[in-house]
């Protein structure tokens, strides 16, 4: 550790100090950059954890860098910005999306040529990546401390889940951090790089939730649902989350429970594109193990109904992530003999009407003006999302007093992006993004 109170003092006695203390000042940070070549490739990893691997690749971590949506949509919001605050907040997306590459020194924004990344840091959020982390030093935007080796030759120490694992190619170390929720939180927190406003809060939401129980018997932690998962069982707090037995290794031996990697959350699309259509079936399946409605006509009378909606089995907020973006929205249809009443229904852009019930996060400029580009967010202007295991009442007003015997039917309905962001893009129009039917309910006045 160098003293720097000892090098300033140096650095005051004249010219030559200052050379000192800068010359001291390169050193550390020359010590303590990440080169590319100290990480290993995950095709290595495969080597011994076949199974692991299979389980990861194509998955939304494997994918980060190279999701069409994420990069054509990231690129499009980023042109165009003239403020400084806004250029930085929209450049700094590769943190989360491209680590390896950004801790290694390209791309270092998002506008640079990412097509010389370097071939490794194109697979997202890899093995050693994840298993190189040692500490935390900010709860948000990627603020992982990472100890990876020296590549292949000298792979060094791979962090993990069991004390007792003695590999062959590399060492291994106990880490209490890999079976904690902020492991995971380092880059599912998301704050403002210059207004500081809280843009993607998925930790936060779980921190605060039931699901961070003192007890634990009632503590569920991130990887307790998503490192669960895996075809047919979707692992959701509504659901039973059975350990998944196995090893770790092609030749090591069983163990009660490996943590399971396909890190899909909700996105039923993009993995299928890389042929992960697995991975898409068991997004579908999360989903709709995720809320649960309830309709009541007892107002109807009134010429009102009231929906409730709640969160069973989400560990954090529905939806989650970019709140902005993604949506969660009531489709509700009312049909008696002689007259309809709809709502929530796509128009032909397969874009929601203004009237739509959506749950969802609104951001604000300075004047409180709305804005649709996170890089101008200053402000929250609404949070109307269903928390963890809490419920919202909505109640629609309708138009007219619907006749014994009308059938009312609402779906709780989600997708990964608003389809009036991805109709802005120019370019090759992107197919409409799949609708997912989280819940429905029919029920006959």
């Amino acid at each position: 550790m160098l003293n720097f109170k000892r090098l300033l003092k140096i650095s005051l006695a004249g010219a030559s100090g200052v050379v000192i203390l800068f010359a001291a000042i390169a050193v550390a940070a020359s010590q303590d950059k990440i080169h590319i070549d100290q990480f290993i490739s995950p095709e290595i990893c495969a080597g011994c954890h076949g199974e692991i691997f299979a389980q990861w690749e194509n998955s939304m971590h494997n994918l980060s860098h190279k999701d069409p949506v994420y990069s054509r949509v990231s690129q499009f919001l980023r042109k165009g910005l003239t403020d400084e605050g806004e250029i930085q907040e929209a450049e700094s997306c590769v943190k989360c999306h491209t680590p390896v590459g950004n801790v290694t020194g390209f791309p270092e924004k998002l506008s640079d040529d990412l097509s010389k990344t370097p071939e490794i840091a194109t697979h997202g959020i890899q093995c050693d990546y994840c298993h190189s982390a040692v500490s935390i030093n900010q709860m948000y935007n990627n603020g992982l401390v990472l100890k990876p080796g020296q590549g292949e030759d000298e792979p060094g120490i791979k962090y993990g889940p069991f004390d007792d694992s003695i590999p062959d190619f590399h060492e291994a170390q106990y880490s209490k951090l890999h079976t904690e929720s902020q492991i995971c939180g380092t880059c599912h927190d998301v704050k403002h790089v210059a207004f500081g406003t809280n843009l993607e809060t998925t930790y936060t939401e779980w921190k605060n939730s039931p699901y961070n129980s003192k007890d634990p018997a009632k503590r569920i932690e991130c990887q307790g649902c998503h490192m669960y998962q895996r075809p047919g069982i979707p692992s959701t707090g509504s659901t039973p989350r059975p350990e998944n037995p196995g090893a770790a290794t092609d030749y090591s031996d069983e163990r009660l429970h490996i943590f399971t990697h396909y890190f899909v959350g909700g996105n039923s699309s993009v993995p299928g594109n890389f042929d992960g259509q697995d991975k898409d079936q068991m997004a579908i399946e999360r989903l709709q193990n995720a809320a649960s409605l309830l309709v009541d006509t007892s107002l109807i009378m009134q010429k009102k109904l009231n929906i409730t909606v709640t969160n069973t089995g989400a560990g954090h907020s529905i939806p989650t992530g970019v709140g902005d973006l993604r949506q969660v929205w009531l489709e509700i249809t009312i049909q008696d003999k002689d007259a309809s009443f709809q709502t929530g229904v796509l128009n032909d852009k397969h874009e929601l009407s203004k009237d739509a019930v959506i749950f969802q996060t609104v951001f604000g400029d300075e004047k409180g003006n709305e804005v649709i580009n996170i890089a101008k967010a200053r402000q929250v202007l609404k949070d109307n999302r269903i928390k963890a295991k809490q419920s919202i009442t909505e109640t629609i007003d309708l138009p007219w007093m619907p006749q014994k015997d009308a059938m009312v039917t609402v779906r709780l309905l989600y997708r990964g992006m608003s389809q009036k962001i991805l109709n802005l893009i120019p370019g090759q129009p992107f197919e409409p993004l799949p609708i997912v039917e989280m819940a429905k309910v029919s029920k006959r006045i």
